[in-house]
This record gives structure tokens, C-alpha cells and sequence, in this order.
């Protein structure tokens, strides 16, 4: 249990030099004394001190002073800001969360800059020193000793001492003495470490130095425990540094400067930090991490503990909970809907909260969580507040929503959230449930959906980003325990549903056929049995375990019991390898889901332009929809191509049998190369609707060419290739090999060679696309790397001079040479006959020794 801080403030010794009046006189020359008992007034009038200490409490917060009370109570006195901090505040943890709640014009990028982002956090404490002066210091939690016994708790403090980053004249002591008054106006309006652009984030949009005189204090406001401080900020761009802009897909803002609006919350941590539980990579959580000095005699160990709610039952409950009784929780977790929300979605929303209640009974409490409308007519109660958790309703473009939380870093313990729903969500909403569903559901078959439908589909984006408040992270490998055949089983989707966690990616079910009859229990994702089975693992209280230590081996027992169950299995969303865990996916073998899904995308595409129509109106609801089935194919082909080079990951411990590392079956592999060469190497002439192109001005050849690329972009990537030849060296002739791999691209792309058959403008781009591929492999180019979110990432390939890949991609492309050289004489027409010819000299160059 993580009882005290990894370090406790160093207090300043006062040293007091105490003067007294007879012994400074006892320093004086003789002389002096003498002539000044002669003469009186040869002495010089002695001028009268300034004082440098606070003033009077009167003098400094006079009549004309706006008062708020609360974690500090903020007094506006004209244009300055006081803090009054009480006695109790002083050296108590103070967590700063800095977010934009107004993002500058052309400062968004793919990943950032949107309102809500948050940009900085830290922990400060204001402590009193000598002087008359208030510090701020930084602390930090990165590095711990929990033991204040013990050496190496104070090795630990003497190594690790917390910087001052501000520091304030005591301008008055506080009302009756009790606490002390700063001046904060030139803190709270100044380019700081504390109410700023982290580093990274500064990085990031280019920050460069603020310009005070276009910047001000919009307001300040104070609640029980935590003060809100809102600030626009100037800044000066930050000029681009490396070879590439500091961020893909950001505009350049014009002019040299650009302007923020930010929100700095000051949210007091508890008293008493809550039981930290160490995080189990079997079980899908967001995490805190530190170093611990402590736990390895012999060493450090990296620790990460998971983020969650403090949920315990009353005093009065204690037994019944351990005699497994439901019992309703001391503190339940509250999510109040955001007044401004459109009236008409309020009840979604609360049901999309309240559907977790299940969830944690799995924990052993009930009523645990739920929603409620935020009073309307109560001045005290404001979504500023930290002790309100809140679904926020943003009136934005941004088609997205988001479910961010602050927690105490000491212990992973959330304190508060605020939910993110942009209203443009419901455009990304009706662009997946029409591609995904529509073919099994007539309601979808429009481009405005009726508001019960809509209603929904918020419900289902509410309970997920609730999910992710309650500290659960994605579980993209969730869908893959599920049987390809059982989501075309109307009995069994009703049942269970298409995926066991609504933390996966996998939207609706595209794979169910009309014929099915497959209704909204079958179609659409609801809170599953993983969930259930994370809530339980992350919420269940263990008062017998007196640390986090001491409740690893219970968890760790019952896990391994729970994980018997296949549906109960965490993938984690960043994994590259694992053709388990992806996003937007369904069932347990890709190949066969996806067929069944482009069956369902070949139902639409013949009445794309009735189901898209819209009485005077263009075509751009056309446009939008048909580029949304184009990408939900994408995304089928994307599914089938991590099959090949894949490598599974199933986390155990040690008390667990079998392999964490696996590859791919040969088998496996070999049956999503054959359904690359029907569904995306053979041309989907079925995607190619002239109608469309006519009234939307899209290209049929740029559509095949993207999805082609992206396929062979896939399995031809020096990632896919150097695990093949890795797996060729485990498994041997059970293994699919880069030579398997390079063999059938070439059969499969090049097959009109065997036969003479002429070739078309898609198939002539598609084997142009793969010979370049191969040509970049054996003579990689040099790509500047860029940076995203401070962190620098470079696309050239990752291809080794010595590696085998070389020998094999030269040696197909040597192949393939002789291929083309004996076919071209037979074609007569000329545009395969130059398109060959032109293959050939490529190749040549290539390989010819210069």
C-alpha cells in the first residue's frame, strides 16, 4: 500500500543569527561611542525600516475584492488575482491538469490539438520557507522507496530532491491568521512549468515563447477541491526542425503566432491514497508507471499500477461483501449528462453509462455506477468541479468521441472524468452502421437515420468511452475467440453478442448474411463477458492483502482459473504482429469474415445511389458513402494480410503451460494469400459502378490501385518479410517462406504470362506496383523520419544489406525477368507489349552492376 509519498519534503532548517541590540553596540569603535555621548547630535538620525513583510490582511484584500471560496479561495482585487491557502493546503499534493479548451485555428494534426487535449500534467505542493516566501515545488512520482525506514528511502530523497519552480512573497497572512495571501496574477499569466505546454507538447504544435502582451486571465474559479484557472495564451510559433514537418496532416497556421484558450485544474490528492493494484498484462488496463527502489533486494524494478476508482463497501457492509453479498459502495462513481446536451439523447447516454451496473456486480457491488442529468437550477454545481464526473456535449465538427480521466498519480486512483461527445460523432456513427449493417437492416438504408436508431448508436459509444474512464484500454483481440459461423447463429448472437468486449474495435456485425435474420442483439456491441471479467479484476476489493504485493498471487490465481475461459482473452491495440488483435474485425479466421462482409458490401453498392439520396441535394452524400464502403473493403484486405509473417501473443506466467510467441500456421497463410489473389489482386469489377463515378467524379483505377497498394504495401513490408525468414528458422518446412511468399505474388500477379492472355490497365498497374516494391527492397531509399507527438519515426525500410531478403527478391525479380522476356513476343497488342518491354528494362537497371 502506497501509504506515504516516495518522498517527503525536505523542510528548510531556520537558522537564526539573533542579534541583540547591546551586542551590536558591543562591536562598535570606541571612538564612535565616545563622540556620540559628547555630542548627542553628532549621531545621524536613523532612517525607518521598510518593512518586507506581509501587510495587513485589510491592506491587501480590501472592499473592492471578488471573492470565491473553495481549495484556495481566490480573491480579484481590480486586475491582480490573490490565492488565500489555508494552513491545511500548505505541503499537501496538488495534482495540475492543463487542457485546451480552445484550440488554436491550424493547429490540429492527426493525432492532436483538438479541444479537451490534455497538454501538461504535473504534482506541486506549496510549501512556506524562510523569508516570508511561499515555494512551489515540482514533484515528482517516477521514482519511489515506500518504506521510510529503511536506508535507502532517504538515498532515495537525498537523490531526488524536488525542484522550486516558482516562489512568492507572503503578500499577507490569511483571515485570522490562519494560511498565508500570494499574488498569482504574473504566475497564472506567465509561460511556466506549471500552467503550461509540457515539453513533448510543445514539440509537438511548435510553441514557441508567449507573448504577454496578447495574452490575459480569463477567470478563476474555486471548488472544495480544486481551484479552475482559464487562460488565453499567445505564442510565437516555434520554427520546424528536422527534414519534415513536426507533424504529418497539420496545416501551417498563417502568420507567426497563434492563440489558445487554457484550462488548469488544481485538484487536491487524497489524504489517505488508495491501495495501488499492479497491472497484469492478461488483463486490459491503463497503467501509472514508476520505478521502485524496494521490491528487488538486488536490483530496481519498473512497477505500473493500473488507474481505477476507489470503490469500498460501508463500514457496515464489510461482512456482507465477504460473504459475497451485493453491497451498494461507500463512494459510487456518478456521470452527470452536460445540460447544453440536445434533450432528445439524454436517456441514450444514461443508459450507455447505467449498462455497467452488471458489470461490477460482478465485483461484488451494487448500483456502483450510474448517470444522472445535472441540475439546472443549483449555482453551486458546475461540470468545472472535480468532485462531478460529467459526459461533456461539445458542439464541434471533430467526428469523434473521448473518455480521458485524471488520476493520483501516487496510487492509479481516478478522481474525476470528463467524457468528450463531439456532436459530429453521429456522422461517424451513420457511416459505420450504413456500410456494416445496412444490408440486414432497412432503418440504415437512408442517409439520415431516425433519431431511435441514432439513439442507439450513442448509447453503444457512451458505454465505451465509459469503459475507458473506468480505466479499461482496448481490447482489439476480444472478437477473435468468436467462431466465424456462430455470427450468422441468430440464437447464440442473442445470447452472447458478435464480441465478448465492447472495448474491441468491432463496431457491428458485417459478417451476418440477410438471410439470417440477425436482429439488433445480433448487429450491434454490447458490454460483454471480458468486461465483466475486468471490472471484476480491476474492482474487487481484497481487504485480506495489506499492500499491492500481497494481492498479486490471489489475482494472479484466479486469472489463470478465468483465462480457461477462450473469451475471456486481452489483445492488446498495439500489437503489430498478432493477426488476433486488430481493429474492426470479427470472428476467429479473417479470410472467412471477410468474404462474408464483401458479400454484404456487394449488396449496397447496386443501391448505393437510391439508399443515399436526398431530395435537393447533390451527390456529395454519395461520394461520402461510397468512399466508406471502398474503406470498410480496405479494412477486410488489411485484416486477411496480417495473417502473413504473423506472430500470435498470449501473456502467461510462469505457472502457465504452453508458448507466449506463435506463428502463424503455414496453412493459415497460404489461405489469405488465396484470398488476396480472388478478392483484391484479381480486379473487384464489382466496385467499379460507372454510375457512381459519373456523378461523384471518382476514378475506377485509383480506387483499385489504392487497395492494391495497400495489400502489397502489407506483406511486401521489411517487417513482414524478416519474420517469415525467422519463421522459416523455428519451424522449417512446416513454415510459410519468404521464397512461398515471393513465388505466389509472382504466380499470382503475373498470370496472364503463362497463358498470353492481354493484359489491362488494372492488372498493368498491379504488377508495375509489385516490381517497384521489389526494386525499392533491394535498393532502399533514403525517407526523411518525421516527427509525431515528439517522437521521431522513420518509414525507410528496414532491409539489411546481408539479409536474405536481397538474395530472394533478386532472385524472383531474375525470374520473373525470364517470365516477361519469354512471353513478350507472343503479345500482339501493344499495350501489353510496351508494358512488358518497360518491365523488363526496369529490371535490368536494376540488377545491371553499375
Amino acid at each position: 500500500m502506497l501509504s506515504t509519498p516516495f518522498l517527503k519534503r525536505v523542510m528548510p532548517l531556520a537558522i537564526l543569527a539573533v542579534l541583540t541590540h547591546a551586542a551590536g553596540y558591543g562591536q562598535q569603535r570606541p571612538s564612535q561611542t565616545r563622540d556620540a555621548a559628547a555630542n548627542p547630535a553628532a549621531i545621524p538620525p536613523v532612517p525607518p525600516v521598510k518593512s518586507t513583510g506581509p501587510k495587513p490582511y485589510k491592506d491587501v484584500i480590501t472592499a473592492k475584492a471578488v471573492t470565491d471560496d473553495g481549495l484556495f479561495t481566490v480573491h480579484k482585487v481590480d486586475d491582480k488575482y490573490y490565492f488565500e491557502i489555508p494552513q491545511s493546503v500548505l505541503g499537501r499534493e496538488i495534482l495540475v491538469v492543463n487542457r485546451l479548451s480552445k484550440a488554436a485555428a491550424g493547429m490540429r494534426n492527426f493525432f492532436f490539438g483538438y479541444a479537451g487535449d490534455i497538454i501538461g500534467e504535473n504534482v506541486i505542493t506549496f510549501d512556506k520557507g524562510p523569508n516570508n516566501k511561499i515555494y512551489i515545488r515540482s514533484i515528482s512520482y517516477d521514482e519511489m522507496s515506500r518504506d521510510s525506514t529503511q536506508p535507502m528511502y532517504r538515498a532515495v530523497a537525498n537523490s531526488n530532491i524536488q525542484p522550486i519552480v516558482q516562489a512568492f512573497d507572503i503578500a499577507a497572512l490569511g483571515k485570522d491568521s490562519n494560511g498565508v495571501v500570494i499574488d498569482v496574477t504574473s504566475f497564472l499569466n506567465s509561460d511556466n512549468e506549471v500552467l503550461n505546454f509540457e515539453a513533448n507538447s510543445k514539440r509537438t504544435f511548435r510553441v514557441g515563447s508567449q507573448q504577454s502582451d496578447k495574452s490575459y486571465i480569463d477567470n478563476v474559479r474555486s471548488f472544495p477541491l480544486n481551484t479552475e484557472i482559464k487562460t488565453v495564451k499567445t505564442y510565437s510559433r516555434a520554427a520546424a526542425t528536422g527534414a519534415a514537418p513536426a507533424t504529418p496532416g497539420a496545416p501551417q497556421p498563417s502568420g507567426g503566432a497563434f492563440t489558445v484558450e487554457i484550462n488548469s485544474s488544481m485538484v487536491m490528492l487524497p489524504a489517505s491514497p488508495m491501495k495501488a493494484r499492479h497491472y497484469d498484462e492478461r488483463v486490459g488496463f491503463f497503467t501509472r508507471q514508476y520505478v521502485d527502489f524496494d521490491l528487488n533486494p538486488q536490483g530496481v524494478e519498473n512497477v505500473r499500477m493500473v488507474t481505477r476508482w476507489r470503490l469500498e463497501p460501508k463500514q457496515e457492509d464489510i461482512a456482507k461483501y465477504k460473504r459475497g453479498e451485493l453491497v451498494e459502495p461507500k463512494k459510487p462513481i456518478i456521470f452527470y449528462i452536460d445540460p447544453a446536451t440536445p434533450k432528445k439523447w439524454v436517456p441514450y447516454l444514461i443508459r450507455g453509462v447505467n449498462d455497467w451496473q452488471e458489470a461490477f456486480e460482478k465485483a461484488g457491488f451494487k448500483n456502483a455506477i450510474m448517470a444522472k442529468e445535472a441540475p439546472v437550477n443549483d449555482p453551486e454545481w458546475s461540470l468545472e468541479d472535480a468532485r462531478y464526473s460529467a459526459i461533456v456535449y461539445k458542439p464541434s465538427d471533430v467526428p469523434n468521441a473521448s473518455g480521458p480521466h485524471v488520476h493520483d498519480p501516487r496510487t492509479g486512483e481516478i478522481l474525476e472524468s470528463h467524457i468528450n461527445w463531439y456532436h459530429n460523432v453521429m456522422e461517424l456513427l451513420r457511416n459505420w452502421y450504413f456500410v456494416q449493417a445496412s444490408p440486414n437492416d432497412a432503418r440504415a438504408r437512408k442517409p439520415q437515420f431516425d433519431d431511435e436508431l441514432m439513439g442507439e448508436l450513442i448509447r453503444f459509444v457512451s458505454s465505451h468511452e465509459v469503459g475507458h474512464t473506468l480505466g479499461l484500454r482496448h481490447n482489439f483481440g476480444s472478437s477473435s475467440s468468436v467462431p466465424v459461423e456462430k455470427l450468422r447463429d441468430k440464437k447464440w448472437l442473442e445470447e452472447n453478442g458478435h464480441t465478448p468486449s465492447i472495448m474491441d474495435y468491432a463496431r457491428f456485425n458485417y459478417v451476418a448474411q440477410p438471410e439470417d435474420n440477425v436482429g439488433d442483439k445480433g448487429i450491434f456491441p454490447r458490454i460483454g463477458d471480458y468486461d465483466k471479467w475486468a471490472i471484476e479484476w480491476g474492482y474487487k476489493w481484497i481487504p485480506d492483502a495489506t499492500s499491492p504485493e500481497a494481492e498479486i498471487p490471489i489475482l494472479n490465481a484466479l486469472t489463470m482459473e478465468k483465462l480457461k475461459n477462450k473469451r475471456l482473452w486481452f489483445g492488446r491495440e498495439t500489437n503489430a504482429d498478432d493477426p488476433r488483435s486488430q481493429n474492426e474485425d470479427l470472428g476467429d479466421n479473417a479470410m472467412k469474415a471477410s468474404n462474408y462482409g464483401i458479400k454484404n458490401l456487394q449488396r449496397i453498392i447496386p443501391n448505393i445511389s437510391e439508399w443515399t439520396k436526398e431530395p435537393n441535394e447533390n451527390y456529395a452524400s454519395l461520394n461520402k458513402l461510397y468512399n466508406e464502403v471502398v474503406t470498410q473493403y480496405g479494412r477486410y484486405v488489411g485484416h486477411v494480410s496480417k495473417n502473413i509473417g504473423g506472430v500470435t501473443e498470449t501473456p502467461k506466467t510462469v505457472e502457465q503451460p504452453g508458448a507466449v510467441y506463435e506463428f502463424v500456421s503455414r496453412e493459415t497463410q497460404k489461405e489469405a494469400m488465396d484470398f488476396l489473389n480472388r478478392q483484391v489482386f484479381t480486379t473487384p469489377t464489382w466496385l467499379l459502378d460507372q454510375q457512381v463515378f459519373a456523378k461523384t467524379g471518382n476514378t475506377p483505377t485509383s480506387v483499385v490501385s489504392r487497395l492494391q497498394d495497400a495489400a502489397l504495401g502489407r506483406v511486401l513490408s521489411a517487417s513482414t518479410l524478416n519474420k517469415l525468414l525467422n519463421a522459416e528458422v523455428v519451424m522449417g518446412a512446416k513454415s510459410y517462406t519468404l521464397q512461398d511468399l515471393l513465388g505466389d505474388l509472382r504466380r499470382n500477379v503475373f498470370s496472364e504470362l503463362s497463358a498470353r492472355k492481354p493484359i489491362d490497365m488494372y492488372r498493368r498497374n498491379l504488377q508495375k506496383n509489385l516490381v517497384e516494391r521489389m526494386l525499392t527492397l533491394i535498393k532502399p531509399s533514403t525517407v526523411p523520419s518525421i516527427t509525431v507527438g515528439g517522437v521521431a519515426l522513420n518509414f525507410a525500410p528496414a532491409v539489411n544489406k546481408n539479409s536474405d531478403i536481397i538474395s530472394f527478391v533478386r532472385g524472383t525479380l531474375r525470374t520473373l525477368q525470364t517470365d516477361i522476356r519469354t512471353a513478350t513476343p507472343a503479345y500482339q497488342d501493344l499495350a501489353s507489349k510496351y508494358h512488358l518491354q518497360d518491365l523488363n528494362d526496369r529490371i535490368t537497371d536494376a540488377l545491371t552492376v553499375k
